[in-house]
């Protein structure tokens, strides 16, 4: 297993401001998680299903801002995450391209640190490919190319460049749980309790 069965709770800050708070859980081969900005009741959950290779097989996503709802579930489907989103009365069918790792980012932390824990499982401490990525706004997929390396002297931490211009500097623990997340408009992102499976329950 590529990451420790267990629940993890982030806060995102910008200087001394909170931002959000983010709660996440992975139990056998489920990822589950939500953000709620700090001053709103405002919400992000994601529920994902994982194969065998730890590689996303289902994702159903819901954001709520107020009285407004969208909901979205994904499928893979070869080398597509085909899809459908809903607001309102209105449903959209969406087909978005896997890369080549077929790795899917739902904006929570815990899938970065998927994407970081695939490259580690594959002895690599660079990479660039192709990742689906589902906007936490409006739930649409969309494919953009994304780089991670390995900073020098240190395998646990980590360079993300997201898009051209966006940066993140990423620390890790040794079982691949991040740490510490900042990026380059300010936000930070840390991890501020952790309870395994075995102490679970």
């Amino acid at each position: 297993m590529l990451l420790p069965e267990g629940e993890y709770r982030y806060e995102i800050r910008r200087g001394a401001e909170l931002i959000a708070i983010e709660e996440e859980s992975r139990f056998a081969q489920r990822i589950r998680g939500t953000r709620h900005p700090a001053t709103s009741s405002d919400s992000l959950e994601v529920e994902a299903d994982l194969d065998e290779a730890n590689l996303i097989t289902r994702l159903v996503m819901r954001y709520k801002r107020g009285p407004f709802v969208r909901d979205a579930t994904y499928e893979a489907d070869g080398d597509f995450l085909r899809g459908n989103v809903s607001a309102m009365a209105g449903r959209n069918v969406l087909t978005t391209k896997l890369g080549r790792y077929r790795e899917v980012d739902a904006d929570l932390v815990i899938f970065r640190a998927l994407t970081i824990a695939h490259i580690r499982a594959r002895g690599q401490s660079q990479w660039t490919g192709r990742v689906a990525i589902i906007d936490p706004n409006t739930l649409v997929g969309a494919t953009y190319k994304q780089s991670c390396r390995q900073m020098a002297g240190n395998p646990l931490a980590w360079i993300y460049e997201q898009r051209m211009g966006d940066r993140e500097e990423i620390e890790i623990d040794e079982t691949g749980v991040i740490i510490r997340r900042r990026d380059n408009r300010g936000f930070e992102t840390v991890l501020i309790s952790r309870r395994d499976s075995a102490t679970s329950g």
